[in-house]
């Protein structure tokens, strides 16, 4: 029963994080951040690694400050290192844990672009390339592919293809 009662609690605080996003991407960015933090509050840094992986993910999202933002993404990417394809497959059985490097690694990457950290953008940007792989055959990773791709032409570095870039390009947004 308490096993029950853990995983009910579990799934609410997911089902609560997904309805945040949902505000954020309505276009209620401050609401969301408020509930996205009310939950990070409530779980803690040493919460549950999902819970931390998904609020630190979406919490960047809503960050007005580039520096707040690189924070969020860095908790997010912290709480990936240590969560297990077992936990996640508590929550959905088809998802594994590497197929969160891409789109953790892009994100760090235009945090530091923003911050004019080019080199640290790059470093992730070919951990973002490194980890593509993961990634299967959809539209999501079509976005994170193409996301990468644009990064490092604003980046002048070496693309899938070998060629090397060096337009600007805006920096991606977070891919989802």
């Amino acid at each position: 029963m308490a096993e029950q009662q853990e995983q009910t609690s579990e799934d609410a605080v997911m089902a609560r994080a997904g309805q945040a996003i949902m505000l954020h991407r309505a276009g209620d960015r401050e609401e969301a951040r408020n509930r996205l933090l009310e939950l990070w509050t409530e779980i803690g840094e040493d919460g549950d690694p999902l819970h931390r992986v998904t609020i630190a993910h979406y919490m960047a999202d809503t960050q007005d400050d580039p520096a707040d933002e690189l924070a969020w993404d860095l908790r997010a990417l912290t709480a990936a290192d240590v969560l297990t394809d077992e936990r996640l497959e508590q929550h959905h059985r088809s998802l594994e844990v590497r197929a969160f490097y891409p789109s953790l690694h892009l994100n760090l990457a235009a945090d530091y672009v923003k911050l004019h950290r080019e080199d640290e953008a790059r470093g992730h940007i070919r951990k973002a390339r490194g980890a593509i792989g993961a990634l299967g055959d959809d539209a999501y990773s079509h976005g994170i592919r193409a996301a990468i791709e644009r990064l490092e032409l604003q980046l002048g570095q070496d693309g899938e293809d070998g060629t090397e870039g060096g337009g600007q390009v805006a920096p991606p947004r977070k891919e989802d």
